[in-house]
């Protein structure tokens, strides 16, 4: 395994969230944005992700002049820090108009207003210094499927995506897959569609991808060949590690905390695709649990880091010949009782 990568890391400001969930209200105070970015300079973190209106609030209700203000104000904030925007993403599941999906809504002016925010997304990740734009395609499905044309849908994302990739020639586009929640049923469950939908639009070589490892397991898949299959077409352009206890709603548990040979996998992919050496961010969407104490908050990325790296180490120290001669035998049985031993450290 390579050695001589050093990981860059990041989380976004939602990460750090106050405990609300669909049954309970917040169990901790709301915190500004300047706290969370202290907590990130502090832990060590090198980058920030942002939504568009985590960067600039009320985004729908400014003037392009404004937008520009507000987000140039940011950068210096960040510059000020010693970090950057890793990521910008245009958040299209909160606004009354999008309750039948943005892009795929049947309302043409639905779809019109999802393009139009898009577009000032990607003209705040230029204020930023940021030329990657995330797409979570969150409502872009169905309650009911008879509710949508899909063969439609297909082309009215690619028409979108076409829009933004016009109103920019330098962004590139990550579509982050997810199979269901909010919606039903998603139309880009899987990195595979995400691909798929990368080769419609004008110009595929700047339409990539970005893996959550819940949003794999939610699909039933396993993360590390999500992982293994995005690099070997060159398209994982971003990541968010976390964990996830099941098929359920979604979780974000702290990394490898559910399923630590499922964690060491994924970072066996990315050692062996090299993950880290074009300066990609290692992200960590996970959450605090809601019981957590206020001064417990940061913990949750704290260990996920800790358990990253170290399974850096695991990676970079599995006994790589011995297993290559298991293998070599199909003798599946010793492989992994292999694996077992060395995560374990006997």
């Amino acid at each position: 395994m390579p050695k001589d990568i050093t990981y860059k890391f990041c989380f976004g400001p939602w990460n750090l969230s106050e405990g609300q969930d669909p049954y309970g209200p917040p169990t901790r105070p709301v915190q500004t944005f300047d706290w969370k970015l202290g907590q990130l300079k502090r832990l060590g973190f090198d980058a920030m992700m942002f939504h568009d209106d985590d960067a600039v609030p009320d985004v729908d209700g400014k003037s392009d002049a404004q937008l520009a203000r507000e987000s140039k104000e940011l950068r210096k904030k960040l510059k000020d820090a010693g970090v950057v925007a890793e990521i910008v993403a245009p958040r299209l599941w909160f606004d009354p108009r999008t309750i039948d999906g943005g892009y795929t809504s049947n309302d043409p002016k639905c779809r019109q207003f999802a393009i139009r925010r898009s577009l000032r997304c990607i003209d705040i990740a230029n204020h930023l210094g940021c030329n990657l734009i995330v797409l979570w395609l969150a409502r872009e499905g169905s309650y009911i499927r008879e509710s949508k044309n899909a063969r439609r849908s297909m082309d009215y994302l690619v028409a979108a995506i076409d829009k933004m990739l016009a109103h920019d020639k330098r962004i590139r586009i990550a579509i982050e897959p997810k199979p269901n929640e909010p919606m039903d049923v998603a139309y880009v469950p899987t990195i595979g569609h995400a691909l798929a939908l990368a080769s419609l639009t004008r110009d595929p070589k700047r339409v990539g991808c970005l893996i959550e490892s819940a949003h794999a397991l939610l699909a039933g898949l396993d993360p590390a060949d999500e992982i293994d299959f995005a690099c070997s077409f060159g398209k994982l352009w971003s990541l968010h590690l976390n964990d996830q206890n099941g098929l359920k709603f979604d979780q974000d548990k702290p990394f490898g905390s559910a399923n630590l040979r499922v964690a060491f996998n994924q970072v066996l992919a990315l050692e062996r695709n090299r993950y880290g050496a074009r300066g990609e961010y290692v992200a960590f969407d996970v959450h605090p649990f809601r019981t957590t104490k206020v001064e417990h908050w940061t913990a949750h990325l704290e260990n996920s880091r800790r358990t990253f790296l170290k399974l850096v180490e695991k990676a970079r120290t599995y006994p790589e010949a011995q297993a290559n001669k298991l293998i070599a035998d199909r003798n599946y049985a010793a492989l992994d009782q292999l694996v077992l031993e060395h995560l374990m450290g006997r």
